[in-house]
């Protein structure tokens, strides 16, 4: 078992299921195509959502949110979605996932156990959630098994189905954001020593602690986001601004002059970045389970998400955690021309980390 096991799934199976990537203030689609060596990018489109559709993951007008879902799809980029299948992401910030220890034993016993360890560490009353679980394989021997335990609420999960099915489409999977972030930016679904993900995205930040053949480690807030930045900036320099605007700024605490006011409004954001970052790495290294593979301390750290594009973030952070910082690259394991990326312009490609990833993971469905 791997990355693509941590799923909430129905009964269903089609080959062709497209990606479908929801949030606050966006709807991203994307369908790709395998080929025996490669792929091909068959259809994309971002749409964005009024606000006051979703908030903070859940849903509160269902009927316009349905319609621009159906405009999203019917309106895509390169060849029209054929199949009504898809791979439906879930707000991180409701979802739970934790790395539990257990004895050796057998698949059967497994089950049995997880019941028990899942109500001693889920915060939620398991009726109320929909609970998937993953054995972590070891590349050398142990005297243990590392399950990876996930939920979601239950309301929360039944509500999107609902709005989904009002759409004509059906959800075959349901998956966590940062089960799919992870898939689109580490190669091979495998990491030597841990890395940490930051996804930088309108309205909150997501940070994903990744090792050996898992997901160690997940949190999100939303005092550090694409907006607060924006807002900040805009304020300093008294303008309204736009999310894509973002890649039009640059950090540099040297600056003087418009540069100089950019930097001064944005430090209250960076400070919050870079605490929020050393909390993970502490607890990390302090409470994470000693023995498994991959263990040590951070050697990477990969952004993407929209607040990936402020210029010069990632040495910032560098000079700040020295720790190597670098923009992700979510066709790592979608090989293309290393030149040319189809339709989604390369430079864009870190907003579409999440979508990518579940849309990998629907040319991976067998019927």
């Amino acid at each position: 078992m791997n990355l693509k096991d941590i799923i909430f799934s129905n009964i269903y199976r089609n080959p062709s299921a497209f990606g479908l990537d929801i949030s606050d203030f966006s709807i991203k689609v994307v369908q790709l195509e395998k080929r025996r060596r490669s792929f091909k990018l068959r259809s994309f489109n971002r749409l964005a959502i009024p606000e006051g559709l979703i908030e903070e993951g859940v849903i509160k007008k269902e009927k316009e949110l349905t319609k621009i879902l159906k405009k999203a799809i019917s309106e895509v980029k390169g060849e029209p979605i054929k199949t009504p299948y898809a791979i439906c992401s879930l707000p991180e910030q409701h979802a739970f996932i934790k790395i539990i220890q257990l004895p050796l034993m057998n698949l059967e016993e497994v089950r049995k156990a997880i019941k028990w360890e899942a109500e001693a560490n889920i915060p939620f009353p398991l009726d109320e959630v929909y609970l998937s679980w993953q054995i972590i394989p070891s590349e050398k021997p142990s005297d243990h098994l590392d399950v990876l335990i996930n939920a979601a609420p239950r309301n929360l999960v039944d509500n999107y189905l609902n709005m989904l099915r009002g759409a004509d489409i059906e959800p075959i999977v349901f998956e966590i954001e940062s089960v799919a972030t992870a898939r689109a930016l580490i190669q091979k679904e495998y990491a030597s020593k841990p890395v940490l993900i930051i996804d930088l995205g309108f309205n909150r930040t997501s940070f994903i602690i990744f090792a050996g053949n898992s997901i160690r480690f997940t949190s999100s807030i939303s005092t550090v986001s694409n907006k607060e930045m924006l807002d900040a900036i805009g304020k300093k320099l008294n303008k309204t601004l736009k999310e894509p605007q973002l890649s039009k700024f640059r950090i540099d605490s040297e600056k003087t002059g418009e540069e100089g006011k950019v930097f001064n409004a944005l430090l209250p954001c960076l400070t919050k970045l870079i605490g929020k970052i050393k909390d993970c790495i502490v607890f990390h290294e302090e409470y994470n389970q000693p023995d498994y593979e991959g263990k040590g301390k951070i050697c990477e750290i990969i952004i993407c998400g929209g607040g990936a594009h402020l210029k010069g973030l990632d040495q910032y952070l560098f000079s700040h955690l020295k720790i190597p910082v670098k923009l992700g690259n979510p066709w790592v394991n979608i090989p293309y021309s290393k030149h040319k990326i189809p339709g989604i312009p390369y430079d864009e490609s870190p907003d579409y980390a999440t979508v990518l990833g579940l849309a990998l993971r629907g040319t991976e469905i067998k019927c």
